[in-house]
């Protein structure tokens, strides 16, 4: 009986219970992942990418310098490429493989070639302002030369229940230009906010899953990773922990299917998670 007793009484002293496990999308850990420390250059990282997969190099930006980086894991030092004056950038996307493009919370675009910045030659060219009134922090480049912008926070959105996203491509004259957009369902219901009485869905990052071909979408004001069919219709959201989370702004795929999502130094060094993938 006293036993009984005991083993109620440990269990209800906060701190005792065993931890619940962390919710994770199919083949992944949410809760424990290989750590990478950003340099005081990246303290701000709030976009990544690699080329068709390939994790031998990272491409980032961070929001405050027009610069994109380019560098192993691991490493210590953080070279990069000038592409633009300072400015809230927000994520970078390789398209076609030819071509860096640099997204800016205002909408606005910046196009670096890949061979012109890899011969010191790096010439920008600028779309300014080419996605409507908004806020913007996710930009991805599907297959057959699609760039996908999501809209953080537009006020033609009702992001309690859907935010917009809007495809661009090159016209006749080579000129990226918006060719069709979409609305994405994300019920405010399953998401939480610092603000409990007003959460809305504001996401941050987008990338498709090589493998599975879902869509992955990250939300850092909401700590949610929300993925989606291959049709963009909502199958779960998970939710992140603030302390492994700081402030994820970044995500991306390696061929293989790993996952890496950028964290901001929020109260200290800014990072890379790497989610290993084991389907």
């Amino acid at each position: 009986m006293y036993h009984f007793i005991f083993i109620l009484l440990f269990l209800s002293i906060p701190g005792c219970r065993e931890p619940e496990p962390v919710s994770s999308p199919p083949g992944y850990d949410l809760s424990s992942p290989q750590k990478f420390v950003m340099g005081e250059v990246l303290h701000e990282i709030s976009g990544i990418v690699f080329l068709k997969g390939n994790p031998d190099t990272m491409y980032a930006i961070e929001d405050e310098a027009g610069k994109l980086f380019h560098f192993h894991l691991g490493d210590r030092s953080f070279p990069y490429w000038k592409f633009g004056k300072h400015g809230d950038y927000e994520d970078v996307a390789i398209l076609d493989d030819k071509e860096f493009v640099v997204l800016r919370s205002d909408g606005s675009l910046f196009v670096l070639s890949k061979e012109q910045a890899e011969k010191g030659e790096a010439v920008t060219k600028v779309y300014e302002h080419i996605l409507p009134t908004g806020e913007y922090e996710g930009l991805f480049a599907d297959e057959g030369g699609r760039l996908i912008a999501l809209c953080k926070n537009c006020p033609d959105d009702d992001q309690r229940e859907e935010v917009t996203a809007y495809v661009l491509q090159y016209n006749a004259r080579h000129e990226l230009a918006i060719t069709d957009n979409f609305l994405i369902e994300a019920k405010a219901s399953k998401l939480r906010s610092s603000d409990h009485k007003k959460v809305k869905f504001h996401p941050s990052a987008l990338a498709r899953h090589p493998l599975t071909k879902e869509w992955y979408i990250l939300s850092s004001v909401n700590k949610a990773l929300l993925v989606l069919d291959g049709q963009w219709k909502l199958k779960k959201t998970y939710q992140l922990d603030p302390i492994l989370f700081k402030q994820p702004e970044g995500l991306a795929f390696d061929s293989r299917g790993n996952m890496y999502i950028s964290n901001e130094g929020h109260g200290g060094n800014a990072n890379v998670l790497l989610f290993n993938y084991k389907p």
